[in-house]
């Protein structure tokens, strides 16, 4: 499933080097992390997050296809930001 999401990703955004996708487990759930350029974001969301929920329910239906359960997370890391 990660494989899919990269391609999808790679697709819509102009700085496709940027892209990163981590795999966490939570539980039986994998959660994707997903990390683009700042500038990226908004192409990744979309209009009223058009996009991101079509992604999302691509994965959803793939993942249930091979009897996983996988959900993804848009991951904005902020320069100078502590966390705390």
């Amino acid at each position: 499933m990660q494989a899919f999401l990269e391609y999808v990703v790679k697709g819509l955004v102009d700085n496709s080097d940027a892209v990163s996708i981590t795999p966490v487990d939570r539980n039986g759930l994998t959660v994707y992390e997903l990390r683009v350029d700042p500038k990226d974001v908004a192409k990744v969301i979309g209009r009223q997050g058009t996009t991101i929920n079509a992604i999302r329910s691509l994965l959803l239906v793939g993942s249930a296809k091979k009897g996983l359960r996988c959900v993804v997370e848009i991951v904005e890391d902020k320069e100078g930001s502590s966390a705390g």
